[in-house]
């Protein structure tokens, strides 16, 4: 898998918990200390991001982190 299709399955699946939480992007922003221009950007596939915010991103939203890498969500 390319890096460019890597974040952008990621985004997908961020975007996917977001919103089954009910999450807005400045409300999940807010939680992990990120920006909601950042949490679009990751959304999107335009942002490389560290370990410590993935970590970050999955407690918000409750879940283990290995599912942000799960790109089958069916």
């Amino acid at each position: 898998m390319l890096d460019n299709e890597f974040l952008k399955e990621f985004g997908l699946n961020l975007k996917h918990y977001r919103l089954k939480r009910n999450y807005t992007q400045a409300q999940l922003g807010e939680m992990v200390e990120i920006s909601e221009h950042r949490i679009s950007q990751i959304e999107n596939g335009k942002c490389n991001l560290t370990l410590k915010s993935v970590n970050r991103l999955s407690n918000a939203l409750n879940i283990q982190a290995e599912k942000l890498f799960s790109f089958d969500l069916g």
